[in-house]
């Protein structure tokens, strides 16, 4: 060893207490930096010390930022492949970025962590020599640790110096950087700006990163799971044309819901729906494309069913129950129906982005059940997808709502659903587009896509209900008098958003009914269309698209009224807005104008109408959140009914608005 690295050595270890190594290269010092294997057998008391001990401090202190799409720097920490990924200056919400970005999804887009460093991410733990010095020393997350001991929160009654909005700039040091961060930000220790871990968790996150950070590999399913995912694999994977078509459409639909099987004794342990090379029986070898339905560069799609390995939070968790009613109702809606399949789907774009095109053979009335039979699920997968994040893209809904569904039974008719194989064309979605979009152009082309598509289907229900028969509440699905999903309430909260089963809340000011249509087309915007990771213009277009088909479920809701009132009441809710919606709102577009076949009686018939809705689905609306028989006090429950009557400047001129329909 020659002087100069024994010098170097030698202050290395005088500064390590304070962990400042200014100007010294970690390489001379620690070794290469080398991707480590981390997991050892489950059954390991090193495994067991990361589950039992480490993993619960994780999840309680660090997975409430560091675990969705918006984590800071990339930094999942809520599995063992994101905290040995690591982190990366990329932004995957980038509102500004002229073409698509690669993807950097876990678990899809790259399958080793050597993979995820040629990607641009660096690592959070030492990759050097693996000793206890270098492990602290060399370690991205033991510093930060460290840092925040030195330097925990201010006394300040309002902390001061932390950025949380969602818009913040973000700083992702390397470890080669660390130095400097801790100099600019003292304060910008980890958790950031939070309270201090306990004596207790510091010490237990210290020596588990001291020893190498050893992790377990993944826990193996148990022999019921295998089972029952035996069952449901084979269902999805049999050769028949219905059943390619039918698990094609399931997974489009499912491939963000976190499965689980309901009937089981054991603790729930949710799955993933997943495309695969390989068939049932043999490894899965994952096909990962930018939306569910590209192209997956095989002759032969299988599909199945895999643990979820992250630790679960609420912003993402759509659970999905799976059970024999719930197959027996695939098998009712998809097999056992009668109908012809005599080609699959093409992946091209302009097919696979339009649901109207690519399942035309699945009877509508199966695809509208599937949706319906979870319709929360169905919503919540707009809500808890990447595309429901910030100010921007919630700005398309109002702070609350609520949804009612047609009546598949009621639309099971032929005409309607050779209404919608004629409309194929105006049917489209930005999607077809894929990921690099130009918004102006492409905002002006489907606007007129879409006034051609109600232009069309003002013309259908004109001349259907022009017999004498009228729309009347028996078209609005009941959930069958036990499925509490023919009722939701959806809420804005800023720049996040949430869905509940039943009726919350007054009368809110608008109320969306949504036909078959209407809701496959909002799934395949928000969701299985939607590419975080895509240039502004798709980003926009979709959030602009989502306007016109916000318009179309207050529009069936409207068509229930006196027809005289239509008009004003929707144009009411739309005031001061863009010049581009107000051109759209006024364009010349024939409107449905049958009468409705509801007897008002009274001069508010909004308030009659929304009344005759909560009778009709009174079955399935659950008390769960009225305030009533709470075990509070009764001065307290009046207090909190007062919430209801709070108006925000966005409803501060409502009654104003509805005055003339006699609402107070």
């Amino acid at each position: 060893m020659n002087l100069r690295l024994i010098f170097t050595l030698c202050i290395a270890t005088l500064f390590a207490g304070c962990a400042t190594y200014a100007g010294l290269n970690y390489d001379q010092l620690f070794g290469p930096q080398l991707v480590r294997e981390r997991t050892v057998d489950v059954e390991t008391p090193q495994a067991n010390f990361f589950q039992s001990e480490v993993k619960p401090i994780m999840d309680n202190r660090c997975v409430v930022c560091h675990a969705c799409y918006d984590a800071p720097c990339q930094l999942k920490l809520s599995s063992v492949e994101g905290i040995d990924r690591g982190a990366s200056k990329a932004l995957v919400y980038e509102g500004t970025r002229l073409t698509a970005a690669a993807p950097t999804r876990l678990f899809e887009d790259a399958e080793t962590t050597q993979e995820w460093r040629d990607a641009g991410f660096h690592p959070v733990l030492n990759e050097r020599d693996q000793s206890m010095a270098a492990n602290i020393d060399a370690g991205l997350i033991a510093r930060l640790l460290q840092q925040k001991e030195r330097h925990p929160l201010p006394d300040q009654v309002q902390l001061e110096g932390f950025d949380f909005s969602i818009d913040r700039e973000q700083t992702c040091p390397t470890i080669e950087e660390y130095e400097q961060y801790e100099k600019d930000n003292p304060t910008w220790g980890m958790p950031f700006g939070m309270p201090n871990l306990s004596n207790s968790e510091y010490h237990t996150l210290m020596t588990w990163l001291e020893n190498g950070a050893i992790m377990n590999v993944h826990r193996p399913v148990s022999e019921k799971e295998q089972a029952q995912i035996d069952k449901y694999e084979a269902l999805l994977n049999h050769s028949d044309l219905k059943n390619q078509l039918m698990a094609r459409y399931i997974y489009e639909h499912l491939f963000l819901s976190h499965l689980y099987f309901s009937e089981l004794d054991e603790d729930p342990r949710f799955f993933t729906l997943v495309r695969s090379a390989t068939p049932p029986g043999q490894p899965v070898k994952r096909i990962s494309t930018r939306r569910p339905y590209d192209d997956p560069g095989v002759e032969r799609v299988f599909y199945r069913i895999i643990p979820e390995q992250g630790t679960i939070v609420d912003k993402t968790h759509m659970p999905f129950a799976l059970n024999k009613q719930r197959i027996e109702n695939w098998k009712t809606w998809f097999i056992d129906a009668d109908y012809m399949v005599s080609q699959l789907p093409s992946y091209e774009p302009e097919v696979a982005a339009n649901p109207m095109t690519s399942f035309i053979d699945l009877p509508v009335k199966s695809r509208f059940k599937f949706m319906l039979d979870n319709a929360q699920n169905t919503i919540m997968a707009y809500i808890k997808g990447p595309v429901c994040r910030g100010q921007l893209a919630l700005n398309v809904i109002n702070d609350r709502f609520w949804v009612f569904f047609l009546d598949p039974d009621k639309a099971d008719i032929p005409e309607v659903n050779e209404f919608y194989r004629s409309q194929a064309d105006n049917l489209k979605l930005p999607a077809e587009q894929e990921s690099n979009t130009l918004p102006v152009t492409n905002w002006v082309k489907y606007a007129r896509q879409q006034a051609r598509y109600l232009e069309a289907k003002s013309e259908f229900t004109n001349n259907w209900f022009k017999e004498g028969e009228n729309l009347s509440t028996d078209v609005i699905w009941d959930g069958n008098g036990t499925n509490h999903n023919a009722a939701l309430t959806i809420f804005r909260h800023f720049d996040s958003a949430s869905v509940v089963q039943g009726l919350v809340g007054e009368q809110p000011k608008t109320v969306w009914i949504l036909d078959y249509a209407l809701l496959e087309r909002i799934h395949y915007l928000l969701v299985a269309g939607f590419d975080v990771y895509g240039n502004f213009g798709h980003q926009l277009m979709t959030r602009m698209f989502m306007d016109f088909l916000r318009l179309e479920g207050e529009s069936n809701f409207i068509s229930l009224l006196p027809a005289d009132m239509r008009h004003e009441l929707q144009s009411s809710w739309y005031k001061d807005q863009s010049p581009q919606l107000s051109d759209f709102l006024q364009r010349n577009v024939k409107p449905f104008n049958q009468p409705t076949s509801v007897q008002y009686k009274s001069d508010d018939p909004k308030t009659e109408l929304v009344e005759l809705l909560r009778e009709h689905v009174s079955d399935v609306l659950l008390p769960r959140y009225e305030i009533q028989d709470t075990a509070l006090s009764a001065s307290s429950e009046k207090q909190l009914k007062r919430i209801d009557h709070v108006r925000g400047e966005g409803l501060k001129n409502r009654s104003a608005n509805h005055y003339a329909y006699g609402e107070k």
